[in-house]
């Protein structure tokens, strides 16, 4: 499922993260990837142990726990601290990939990668390019959204993104570990959720908005594992 999130960080988040963007060290995108990633990644990524970037993972996460949204469609069991990425005018791109399937917390602990997620930091009036391409079932999904807005999506599909030709393209990356794994179920448990909102809000005490939301939680509670 692909997921695009409006608002995620509000003016005065998206300012404290851009300031704290500028102040920041900036190193070689490629120290964080893999042998194959390595290959295709040409952009630079903030210092993940810097001061910036623990004041930037706590803005981020924070603004996460509070967007129900996002809980609805990725059902997060983990979130790993965010990284920040950096396309400059110069041709930054990321060619092809896929994102590893298991990568280590800061606590050693061995994480599965079962959702992705970029939030853009920067608005699309400030750099020409840099479009998010993800392959889908139904062909490739261009993504560029307005700073603040976020997209998730399943960790497994191929992506890119494509040059940055003109001004910087700033983002927050990171995976999450869901509750359920299958990214089928957590489509129809996210399709099942809205609906019941939308039940709600016409009639939350009807016999049907009390029957759905017992199908939803036994069907999370079939599907989760915690």
């Amino acid at each position: 499922m692909l997921l695009e999130i409006a608002d995620l960080l509000d003016a005065a988040g998206l300012a404290r993260a851009r300031a704290l963007l500028e102040a920041g060290d900036w190193v070689d995108g490629r120290e964080t990837a893999g042998p194959q990633a390595a290959r295709v990644k040409h952009n630079q990524q903030l210092a993940p142990r810097g001061e910036a970037a623990r004041a930037l993972q706590a803005l981020v996460l924070e603004a996460l726990g509070r967007h129900a949204g996002f809980f609805s469609a990725a059902l997060p069991k983990r979130v790993l601290p965010p990284f920040f990425n950096r396309y400059r005018g110069d041709g930054s791109h990321y060619g092809n990939h896929v994102d590893q399937a298991v990568r280590f917390a800061p606590d050693g602990t061995r994480v599965r990668c079962d959702v992705s997620c970029t939030v853009f930091l920067s608005d699309p009036a400030e750099y020409d390019g840099g479009e998010l391409v993800i392959e889908t079932d139904t062909g490739a999904r261009r993504v560029k959204l307005p700073a603040g807005a976020a997209v998730i999506y399943p960790s497994g599909s191929v992506h890119r993104v494509e040059p940055v030709t003109r001004g910087a393209r700033l983002a927050s990356f990171f995976w999450i570990e869901s509750m359920v794994r299958r990214p089928e179920q957590r489509r129809l448990l996210h399709e099942l959720d809205r609906t019941l909102i939308a039940l709600r809000e016409r009639d939350p005490d009807s016999p049907e908005s009390v029957a759905l939301t017992g199908t939803y939680h036994n069907l999370l509670r079939m599907w989760a594992d915690t």
